[in-house]
């Protein structure tokens, strides 16, 4: 099996958000470019943590009911974030996925900032293609 890795697959598109964005702004973000979520970064790009759907609807939710409340991302995001590195598989990745939660992984560069993102469905549309001799 060629090497597929996940720097060939990534999305170099993806939404990042900042530690003082208000957890409504960063809800009304996910939803406008149709993500799950997407990582925090720090003012040197550095992944910092991870924000998604879950966190913003309990935010958003509480924002609703008491009106007043006003939640930042770095009140709400997940501080321990699985990622991957631009030289992993796609089975690595794969084997992982099985094992962990996250649906999509930030993919970092040797200094820690984020270039990309991989999702399970990349990886499983990537091995299908593979395997049917479409790749």
């Amino acid at each position: 099996m060629k090497n597929l890795s996940v720097a060939d697959y990534m999305s170099r598109k993806f939404t990042s958000f900042t530690p003082d964005m208000a957890v409504v702004e960063a809800a009304i973000k996910l939803i406008k470019n149709e993500l799950l979520g997407g990582p925090v970064l720090d003012a040197d790009g550095k992944l910092i943590g991870w924000i998604s759907e879950q966190e913003c609807l309990g935010a958003v939710s509480e924002v609703s009911y008491y009106a007043d409340r006003v939640a930042t991302v770095a009140d709400v995001m997940r501080t321990s974030v699985l990622t991957a590195s631009p030289d992993d598989t796609l089975l690595d990745m794969a084997s992982r996925m099985r094992e962990q939660k996250p649906k999509i992984y930030p993919v970092l560069d040797n200094s820690g900032k984020v270039i990309g993102v991989i999702s399970r469905r990349i990886v499983l549309k990537e091995l299908c293609k593979y395997i049917s001799g479409k790749s």
